[in-house]
C-alpha cells in the first residue's frame, strides 16, 4: 500500500507540472485574444477546462478497463470521448500550439510587419511616389508634344506643299487640345525658301515650347493634392512611432510576449496601416498583394493575425505557415497535454471494482 501511494503522489506531482506548462500555455494565448480580460480569470478557465479534459481522458480509460465495475460503461465512454474533443481538442490543444509557435515567431513577425509598413511610409514622407509620378506624366507629355511638333515642322518644310497650309492649321488645332488651351493663332511669315520656313518652324517651337513647359507645371501642380502636408507629416508621425517600437524592442523595454505590450505595437502598426490606406494614391505597392492587405475594408495587421489563435489556426490550414515549424508546435502540445493525461489517470486510477 506504502509504494502505491508513493507511486501515485509521483503520478499526481508528474500531472501537476505537465498541466501546469499546459494551463499557461493556454492562458496565455487567451490573454492574447482578450487582452482586456485580468489574468486571473484567464487562469480560471483555463485551469477549469483542463480538469474537465482530465476527467474526460479518465472516464475513457476507466470505461475501457475491464478490471472494474462501472454501470453504463458505454455511455460513460462517449461522455469520456465528447468532454475530451470539446475541452481539450476545441481548447487545450489549438491554445497551448498557438502560444508555443507564437513565442517562436513573433519577433520576427513585428519585426516584417513594422519594415514593410515603414517602407510604405517612406513613400509617403518622403514624397518619392508621386514625384516618380510627376516625372512620368510629364515625360509622357512632352514625348507627345515632341510627336506632334515633328508632324507640324514636316509639313511646314514639304517640298511638294511648302509653307503653311491646312495640315499645318489642323496640327495646330491639335497642340490646342493637347496644351489645354483655347487656340494657337497662326504666326505670319514671309517666303517659302528655306530659310523662311526654318525660321517659322524656329518661331513655332518656341511658341509651343513655352506653353509645353506651362503645361508641364500644371501637371505637376494638379498631381500634387492639396493633403501633401498633412500626408507627409502624418506619414513621418507613424514612421517615428514604429521606430520608438524598434528601439524599445531592442532596449528590452517593449516585451513581445506581454499582451499589454504587443496590443501596443499592433495599435501603432494599425495606425500607420490606416495612414497609409488614407493616401494609397502616393504609393507604389510592391509586390501587388501587399496592397490587398493595406486597402482592405477591415484592415488587420499582420502582427494582430497572430495574436489570435483562431486567426493561426486558420492561417495554417490555407498554408501561410509553411516552413515555420507549425507541425513541430502542434506535437509538442499534444505531447505535453497526453503525459499530464496519462499521469492524471495513474494517479487516480480505479484499482478495485466500484459503481
Amino acid at each position: 500500500m506504502g509504494e502505491t501511494n508513493y507511486k501515485k503522489i509521483f503520478f499526481a506531482i508528474a500531472f501537476v507540472a505537465f498541466a501546469a506548462v499546459s494551463c499557461w500555455a493556454t492562458q496565455e494565448s487567451l490573454h492574447l485574444l482578450m487582452p482586456n480580460w485580468p489574468v486571473v480569470m484567464c487562469w480560471i478557465v483555463t485551469v477549469g477546462f483542463f480538469v474537465i479534459a482530465s476527467l474526460g481522458t479518465k472516464m475513457i480509460v476507466d470505461s475501457l478497463n475491464q478490471n472494474v465495475f462501472l454501470e453504463n460503461r458505454g455511455l460513460r465512454l462517449a461522455g469520456g470521448i465528447l468532454i475530451t474533443l470539446v475541452f481539450w481538442l476545441i481548447c487545450s490543444m489549438p491554445t497551448n500550439t498557438h502560444t508555443f509557435f507564437y513565442r517562436g515567431t513573433i519577433s520576427d513577425m513585428v519585426s516584417s510587419d513594422i519594415g514593410q509598413t515603414k517602407g510604405y511610409l517612406d513613400q509617403l514622407r518622403n514624397n518619392t511616389n508621386i514625384e516618380e509620378k510627376i516625372k512620368r506624366a510629364c515625360n509622357e507629355f512632352e514625348g507627345m508634344v515632341n510627336t506632334k511638333f515633328g508632324e507640324l515642322e514636316s509639313e511646314i518644310k514639304n517640298d511638294a506643299n511648302p509653307g503653311f497650309g491646312p495640315n499645318a492649321k489642323r496640327i495646330l488645332a491639335d497642340f490646342a487640345s493637347l496644351l489645354e488651351v483655347p487656340k494657337i493663332e497662326p504666326l505670319s511669315y514671309k517666303g517659302i525658301s528655306v530659310q523662311s520656313r526654318q525660321k517659322l518652324v524656329d518661331a513655332y517651337r518656341a511658341k509651343i515650347y513655352g506653353l509645353r513647359d506651362v503645361k508641364k507645371q500644371n501637371i505637376r501642380s494638379s498631381m500634387l493634392a492639396a493633403d501633401q502636408n498633412t500626408y507627409m507629416s502624418q506619414a513621418k508621425a507613424d514612421w517615428e512611432n514604429l521606430g520608438f517600437v524598434e528601439q524599445g524592442i531592442k532596449d528590452g523595454s517593449v516585451d513581445l510576449n506581454k499582451a499589454e505590450d504587443i496590443k501596443e505595437v499592433n495599435d501603432r502598426l494599425a495606425k500607420a496601416y490606416a495612414t497609409i490606406k488614407t493616401y494609397n494614391k502616393h504609393i507604389s505597392f510592391a509586390p501587388e498583394t501587399d496592397k490587398e492587405l493595406y486597402m482592405a475594408e477591415n484592415q488587420v495587421t499582420k502582427v494582430k493575425r497572430v495574436l489570435s489563435v483562431v486567426d493561426v489556426w486558420a492561417d495554417f490550414f490555407r498554408g501561410a505557415y509553411a516552413g515555420h515549424g507549425f507541425i513541430f508546435w502542434v506535437v509538442i502540445s499534444i505531447l505535453v497535454d497526453i503525459a499530464a493525461f496519462i499521469f492524471f489517470d495513474l494517479a487516480f486510477k480505479k484499482d478495485e471494482y466500484s459503481i
